[in-house]
């Protein structure tokens, strides 16, 4: 048994207005699958494929309320494609941000609704990712949370140390997802967490009993009564195990 990592999923006050921007700035396609969700993901893909990581939009009450520590690192291609990119987001609506990154070669801005995300200078590791460079999810030891995500997923563990560590799809397609070490987290606020997704046949119920048996708790987001279930991960990061698909 083992999981798809599917979708980020981001809390939002306007599903529509955030879906627009991230469709602008990766360059993909809107739909929605019921009022107040909007679906972002690449023109003609058919869900789910481990080739794209897709972004979920979701109007709730009071998003202000809802804080995860997770955030998408954009991939770009050359110093013009970067400086074509930055220019792009910010006509979209994305402000600059700082959360103590200091001088670094990457960009950090923030969506619309107050999301922080990052622009990388090109990395020959990020060449054939597509829009979206990795997943990053911060943490306090990387090397823990490396066991539970590369156990809990069937995703390939690249990369591991004290301070990251980076998966990838089995296939060795789309982007990575990236454990970062980060110290005081807390005061960064977001509203992104994981979605995953059994396989067809798998039975979610058993892969919520084997995630707790990893480390997993039951998490409590408000969800109320839904066919997926909320967990958190061993240092209290939100994910969601969704039907088998």
């Amino acid at each position: 048994m083992a999981l798809r990592l599917v979708q980020v999923n981001f809390k939002a006050r306007d599903d529509s207005a955030l879906g627009r921007f991230w469709a602008e700035a990766l360059g993909w396609g809107v739909s929605s699958e019921g009022p107040g969700v909007t679906n972002v993901e690449p023109v003609g893909f058919t869900w789910p494929d481990p080739a794209a990581v897709c972004v979920d939009v979701v109007t709730v009450p009071d998003p202000e309320t809802v804080k995860y520590r997770a955030h998408l690192d954009l991939a770009t291609s050359s110093a013009a494609h970067h400086a074509e990119l930055l220019a792009r987001l910010l006509e979209l609506g994305a402000t600059p941000a700082d959360v103590g990154q200091g001088d670094v070669p990457w960009t950090v801005l923030a969506d619309p609704e107050g999301n922080v995300f990052c622009v990388l200078e090109p990395r020959e590791i990020y060449r054939d990712t597509g829009p979206i460079a990795t997943v990053v999810v911060n943490c306090a030891d990387p090397r823990a949370m490396a066991r539970f995500w590369s156990e809990a997923t069937d995703w390939t563990l690249h990369e591991v140390n004290d301070d990251h560590a980076r998966l990838r799809s089995a296939k060795g397609v789309g982007p990575y997802l990236e454990l970062l070490r980060t110290s005081g987290m807390e005061t960064v606020w977001n509203r992104v967490h994981l979605d995953l997704m059994p396989y067809p046949g798998d039975d979610q119920a058993a892969e919520v009993d084997r995630l707790k048996a990893l480390g997993a708790t039951d998490a409590d987001v408000g969800q109320g009564d839904v066919p997926w279930v909320c967990l958190a991960d061993p240092e209290g990061n939100e994910f969601c195990v969704l039907t088998p698909g």
